[in-house]
């Protein structure tokens, strides 16, 4: 089956050897999403609203690469530094994914590679 190796641009891609998204057959997997700029710096420092924005945005980007939409996504996974932020990251995901519904999952976790980032995104698509 043929592998697409989708690239968003991002400093850390050929550093850490990752694509952004990874479209196998009908599956299409999207990494960690970081809320990166087109800039290369952080989006909404101290602002996990908008910091969930811009991660959704860049793996909607990363989807229609692939040839999928969001409403092709079947999970996500949503790591905070702080659990107390997840009504803000959960409003920006409701505004998104409200209608889809995917199966999701909200962590903890300690910390990102960048202090600045509060907030990280992975989500799964499959096509139909």
């Amino acid at each position: 089956m043929p592998r697409q190796l989708i690239s968003s641009g991002s400093p850390f891609e050929p550093i850490i050897g990752f694509s952004r998204a990874v479209r196998v057959g009908n599956h299409i997997f999207v990494s960690g999403t970081a809320p990166i700029g087109i800039d290369g710096k952080t989006v909404g420092v101290n602002d996990p609203y908008l910091q969930t924005k811009r991660c959704l945005e860049i793996i909607s980007q990363a989807l229609e690469k692939a040839g999928a939409r969001l409403e092709n996504v079947v999970r996500t996974r949503t790591f905070l530094v702080n659990i107390a932020d997840w009504e803000k990251a959960a409003k920006a995901h409701g505004e998104i994914f409200g209608h889809i519904r995917p199966a999701s999952t909200m962590v903890q976790v300690s910390r990102f590679i960048s202090s600045e980032w509060l907030v990280e995104f992975e989500a799964d698509a499959v096509m139909e």
